[in-house]
């Protein structure tokens, strides 16, 4: 896999990584056009909205209807990448079509997964063929389903105080003690490949360090295993820089980026806790990674989907994607068109936050 595709935000030996060591419980490869594909017992109430899911949950059947709400389904994209990858070689109306006739038969559920909405991050050219595929999708009988928030930052700035000074005054104050912490913290970079990344041992104690984030996370969907890190690890020509934190000379925590395409998107952590939220590393990490794409002539700093929250306070912008999703049942499209509101909790967050701030001005 090595051509670009509209939408690829990052190396594309990070999905042939994942296609060769997917997340338990998931088939990986390739699909139409060799865009990425997989395949896994999916919870449809993954990215519901908390109250939904807390009403459906106390119905009296809902317990004996729980593995209907696991169904075999199919995707289109990967857990790895921020967006949907399509092939600039195929047009939109046909990709559609051929995902359609080659696999709704044999799955209940056909999700394309993370497409991009008039986003800041792809060219005009880019989201227009995005467009189309939208609307060809929705010919094809997909419901569209809002995405998450995906926090990113322009680096359009000469300095650490430059871009503080952007952020209100209580931002401000609350990082820059954080940042206090950083005295006690040595950083080392080290890139994939390196001799430190091929140490088993240090592999070993960079995954129990993930393992300690995903154990702590509210959404357990992808959990991905330790031969997938070891081939990122060990792979020198991804782009990859491991920040490596210690605290009196124990490792902390660690943050595995990619430089690609200009800009510096944030992929994987490890973090010890409680060392690593004493320390605020955090912060420490965003304004350090804020700090080499800098230094490095970089035009952007791509930091991912989860704790939108924090990463507004930390002076993220925001950019949405929508799933394409197609029940192979009619009478269940229907009804996930009326219940697509409920799916929407980022994109509610971020409405309300921009209403909190107008009203504030």
């Amino acid at each position: 896999m090595s051509r670009p595709f509209i939408g690829q935000l990052e190396p594309a030996s990070l999905v042939s990584a994942f296609q060769a060591h997917p997340p338990a419980g998931f088939v990986a490869g390739p699909g139409p056009g060799e865009i990425p594909i997989f395949s896994t017992r999916f919870d449809l109430l993954t990215t519901a909205e908390p109250a939904f899911r807390r009403r459906l949950e106390k119905l009296p059947l809902f317990r004996y209807g729980q593995r209907w709400l696991r169904p075999r389904t199919l995707f289109a994209g990967s857990t790895v990448s921020e967006y949907a990858w399509l092939p600039a070689s195929v047009s939109a109306a046909a990709l559609a079509q051929t995902l359609v006739t080659t696999h709704s038969r044999e799955w209940p559920f056909l999700i394309i997964k993370d497409l991009p909405q008039a986003s800041p991050l792809l060219d005009e050219d880019a989201n227009a063929f995005v467009d189309d595929f939208v609307h060809a999708c929705e010919a094809a009988g997909f419901v569209m389903i809002e995405g998450q928030a995906l926090a990113w930052v322009p680096i359009d700035f000469d300095s650490e105080d430059a871009y503080l000074k952007r952020l209100s005054r209580g931002a401000r104050r609350n990082i820059r003690r954080k940042l206090r912490s950083r005295d006690q913290l040595d950083v080392q970079a080290l890139r994939t490949g390196s001799a430190e990344l091929l140490d088993r041992s240090m592999q070993d104690a960079c995954i129990a360090l993930y393992e300690q984030v995903y154990a702590q996370s509210d959404v357990h969907f992808d959990h991905l295993d330790a031969d997938f890190f070891r081939a990122v690890f060990e792979d020198a020509d991804n782009g990859g820089v491991m920040f490596v934190y210690r605290h009196q000379q124990r490792m902390i925590g660690w943050n595995l980026c990619f430089e690609h395409a200009g800009a510096l998107v944030d992929k994987y952590v490890g973090f010890d806790y409680p060392a690593a939220r004493d320390l605020n590393l955090y912060a420490v990490s965003w304004m350090h990674n804020l700090s080499h794409a800098r230094e490095r002539g970089l035009t952007h700093y791509i930091a991912g989907w989860t704790d939108p929250e924090v990463k507004s306070h930390l002076g993220a912008h925001f950019t949405f994607t929508r799933h394409a999703v197609r029940p192979r049942n009619r009478l269940l499209r229907a009804l996930l068109r009326r219940l697509a509101p409920y799916f929407e909790s980022d994109r509610q967050w971020y409405e309300q936050r921009a209403a909190r701030a107008s009203r504030r001005t």
